[in-house]
Order: C-alpha cells, then sequence, then structure tokens
C-alpha cells in the first residue's frame, strides 16, 4: 500500500501546496498498545495551527478549519496514507482501533467504563468500530458515540483474527469506493 500510494504523494504535496499556506504533513501525539504516546502523521487537511487558540477540539463533519483542498482529501481518507509510515515503524497496525489524542483520551477513561481495554492491541489505520459505526471514519464526536465505538472496538479485541481482519479491510475498500465515487 505504502509503494502503491507513493506516486500519489507529489501530487497531494502540490494541491495542499496551492491551497494553503503551512506544512503538508500533520503530526499529532496519539495513544497506541498499552498506553505507548507514539506520533501519528496524516497529510494536513485543516488550516495551519487550528488549535492555537482554542486547545484539542474533536473535527466535526462540516469543520470550518477544513482547507477546500483538505475536504477532498479527507473525504477520499488520502490523509491518512502517511500513517503507513507509523506501521512500518511498528506502532501502529492496518487493522484495530483507531488512535486516541493523550487528551481525549484522560476525559474518556474517566467517563467510558473499560476505556483503557481497547490499548489491549495496536490500533489500526482501519477498524471494526469505523466500518460499523454510523461516523465511521471522520466526523464530530461525543462522549455516546465515543462509547458506541469501545462496543465496537472491544467486540474486535476479543475476537480479532486474520479472517476479521481481512473482512474489516475489504469493508473498508468497499465503503472508500462508494464514499469517492458518489
Amino acid at each position: 500500500v505504502g509503494l502503491i500510494s507513493l506516486p500519489l504523494y507529489p501530487f497531494i504535496i502540490l494541491a495542499i501546496k496551492l491551497n494553503s499556506r503551512g506544512q503538508i504533513f500533520y503530526r499529532q501525539t496519539r495513544m497506541g498498545r498499552a498506553g505507548k504516546v507514539f506520533t501519528l502523521i496524516k497529510f494536513r487537511t485543516m488550516l495551519q495551527d487550528t488549535e492555537k487558540n482554542t486547545g484539542p477540539v474533536w473535527a466535526a463533519e462540516d469543520d470550518t478549519r477544513t482547507t477546500g483542498v483538505g475536504k477532498f482529501i479527507r473525504k477520499t481518507r488520502i490523509d491518512e496514507l502517511p500513517q503507513i509510515w507509523n506501521i512500518l515503524k511498528g506502532e501502529m497496525s492496518f487493522v484495530g482501533p483507531r488512535p486516541e489524542r493523550p487528551e481525549f483520551h484522560l476525559k474518556l477513561q474517566k467517563e467510558i467504563p473499560f476505556y483503557e481495554e481497547r490499548y489491549l492491541v495496536k490500533p489500526g489505520l482501519t477498524g471494526w468500530a469505523q466500518i460499523k459505526h454510523k461516523l465511521d471514519f471522520h466526523g464530530g464526536m461525543t462522549i455516546k458515540d465515543t462509547a458506541e465505538k469501545l462496543q465496537h472496538d472491544l467486540y474486535y479485541v476479543k475476537n480479532r483474527s486474520l479472517l476479521l481482519d481481512l473482512g474489516i479491510v475489504l469493508k473498508t475498500i468497499s465503503i472508500l469506493l462508494k464514499k469517492t465515487f458518489r
């Protein structure tokens, strides 16, 4: 996937640079397996320094901070491609619960029972919660939404297998194709 997507990088980089000022890549601290913190890498889809005045904020579905090119990049999930590097470094896997920001993790573990259990496995680029939850990949989140997604994450942790991972990857591809071409 990493090598296959590499030829797209110059076009993505050019589009980001022509659309807005700032860095091409966005780095963000996330929680990994057993609570280990790592730096997640994505293509930047929002205005530079968007949380400078607000602090950490969950992205909303029609987030005004998202650039024009960023909307397309998020819709097609191209922004996630640099996370292949996180997978190669062993910080993530292709399938698993999505990694959370430490700032949100602290609040979520206090408010949602068993929230810590999702860290028994490596976080993933996609996961059972992403294909099952109504907000799927990107969009606004609430504590209630996160509690619902946790149920899917815990199902995955308990039942993970190569066959389940394959099913999740195939369903993810199907969702991406439907969202991209509608």
